[in-house]
């Protein structure tokens, strides 16, 4: 299956990962994807997607064009092939117990800098029953900072396939469903003062919420 992929413009170890990547999601939870005309057409810009399960950011990532930015908790960083991998496909460590993590922060503004794309979940954690949380105003903070698109992204089927405290269930349909982009006069406004990076989380979350599953394909 081709997506339109231009990996001459990927490093060479993301290229390889993000190759792996697509073929085991198209093997293992074949769902369907809507959307891929909404993408921009060039980077750099944010997808902000729902969260139910350690298999969005693969997922979510695995039919994006552009090189992609994940983020994963530091802790994860521990000696051995594990933390190589992460440094070498890019993926940006935060700490999520340490409020404000400046580095986090310094990372993404460089990869938009460097027209990559990046991905974010607005509710911070994975959902412990599929529904939709309410977001955290930190995807609405980089937003407002770096004034890119932000494309909404609905992930569907990914909570069934491997649920907070449940079983990987391969050949799980998972479907991922991509929503117009939302330029920063639709998600900012500085007069919102102290709430400013709440409300565009706000405004993101309520775009998420509003992609509806794709219809079942007639037989």
């Amino acid at each position: 299956m081709s997506y339109g992929l231009r990996q001459i413009e990927w490093d060479r170890w993301y290229g390889i990962s993000h190759y792996v990547d697509t073929v085991v999601t198209d093997i293992a939870f074949r769902g369907d994807v809507v959307g891929l005309d909404n993408l921009p057409k060039r980077g750099p810009y944010i997808v902000a997607s729902n969260h139910a399960s350690h298999l969005d950011p693969p997922i979510v990532g695995a039919f994006l064009p552009h090189q992609v930015r994940f983020f994963a908790r530091k802790t994860l960083w521990k000696p051995g092939l594990a933390s190589w991998w992460l440094d070498a496909v890019g993926t940006i460590p935060v700490d999520r117990d340490g409020g404000s993590d400046v580095k986090a922060i310094k990372a993404v503004l460089q990869a938009v800098k460097d027209e990559k794309v990046v991905i974010m979940f607005p509710e911070g954690t994975r959902s412990p029953d599929g529904n939709l949380q309410t977001a955290k105003p930190g995807v609405g903070m980089f937003a407002c900072r770096t004034g890119v698109p932000v494309v909404p992204a609905r992930i569907f089927g990914s909570y069934e396939a491997f649920g907070r405290g449940g079983k990987l269930r391969l050949c799980t349909p998972v479907s991922v469903v991509y929503g117009k982009a939302l330029l920063p006069a639709d998600y900012d406004d500085p007069s919102k003062g102290k709430e400013r990076y709440q409300h565009a989380s706000d405004v993101i979350m309520s775009r998420i919420g509003e992609l509806q599953r794709p219809d079942p394909p007639v037989v």
